[in-house]
């Protein structure tokens, strides 16, 4: 059986709110298994609901970054946060971001693209490894347009400008003024950023995360002892509400938690005397999924000294 630390009680607390033994309980039933033990708890009533921030494992920076009808963002992990307050490190964020921005988001050809000094990407971040002394990576980049508006974007927890721990671009289809779509956009953006949509429209979200709900509702619904036919219906019912409450447009803006995303732009363009349409957005968050292993200093300590706790 795998043994149960104290940190992954903790960690299972922090992203499902149950009570200790409750997480403990649910770790021991699942093997030590953490999203298994999110489902464990979420099955059993005892989380309300799956946190959707991911805690933050891992340090750099996003960078952001727009220009005419177009915007992009990067990430760049290091181990610690103190490298994100290097300026070298920042630069480096800052010329990569605007590689994206000009070039396009190909990892592979962002690899080899030249910075403004003429080193190749790739060179310049193992150099950057060499001189800062930390393990550093290109985690990922996207880059967004318009044939015809204006692409937005949003800091959150800034580090220096257009760059920080959230990045978030979003991209808005219209003839209207810049001047109208500017506020606009920045709502949206900082809607994004506090809400963590999973995908712009329920077309689009991932089928597995659906069935995963699917299964995680389906048990739930089984507790409850009622016909066969009701359990479908709560199943099905419970898939909707997670797709509705997941998808950037169907989402109740945190401005008022009552209008929808998709009529907030509709009724912006409608006052603007045009249509805006939301055509995409991006939402980097830094570590976002990436696990990083905590130390346990007492546990080192103890190790050393051949003890065990």
């Amino acid at each position: 059986m795998a043994e149960i630390t104290a940190a992954a009680v903790k960690e299972l607390r922090d992203r499902s709110g149950a009570g200790m033994m409750d997480c403990k309980k649910a770790l021991t039933e699942s093997g030590g298994d953490m999203e298994a033990a999110v489902d464990w708890l979420r099955t059993k009533g005892l989380a309300a609901a799956q946190k959707k921030s991911s805690r933050t494992a891992a340090e750099g920076l996003v960078g952001v970054a727009v220009a005419g009808n177009a915007g992009a963002a990067v990430e760049v992990n290091s181990e610690t946060d103190f490298v994100a307050k290097n300026e070298q490190f920042q630069q480096f964020v800052r010329d990569v971001t605007a590689i994206v921005l000009s070039k396009g988001d190909d990892m592979d050809a962002l690899t080899t693209a030249k910075m403004p000094s003429g080193t190749a990407v790739g060179d310049a971040l193992t150099n950057n490894i060499a001189t800062i002394g930390e393990n550093q990576s290109l985690r990922r980049a996207k880059r967004l347009d318009v044939s015809q508006g204006a692409v937005i974007s949003y800091v959150h927890n800034a580090q220096a400008p257009g760059l920080g721990k959230i990045g978030v671009l979003v991209a808005l289809e219209s003839d209207a003024d810049v001047d109208v779509l500017e506020p606009l956009g920045k709502q949206l953006a900082m809607h994004i950023a506090a809400a963590f949509p999973l995908a712009l429209d329920e077309t689009g979200l991932d089928q597995e995360v659906l069935e995963r709900e699917r299964q995680i509702a389906g048990e739930k619904a089984a507790e409850s002892g009622k016909p066969a036919d009701i359990i479908a219906k709560m199943v099905e019912g419970a898939v909707k509400k997670f797709a509705k409450e997941n998808a950037l447009l169907s989402q109740l803006f945190v401005m008022d938690n009552k209008t929808p995303i998709a009529d907030v732009v509709a009724k912006a363009g409608k006052a603007a005397g045009t249509t805006i349409t939301l055509k995409d957005y991006v939402r980097f968050q830094l570590g976002e999924g990436i696990e990083k292993e905590e130390s346990d200093f007492a546990a080192e300590v103890a190790a050393t000294a051949g003890l065990t706790k």
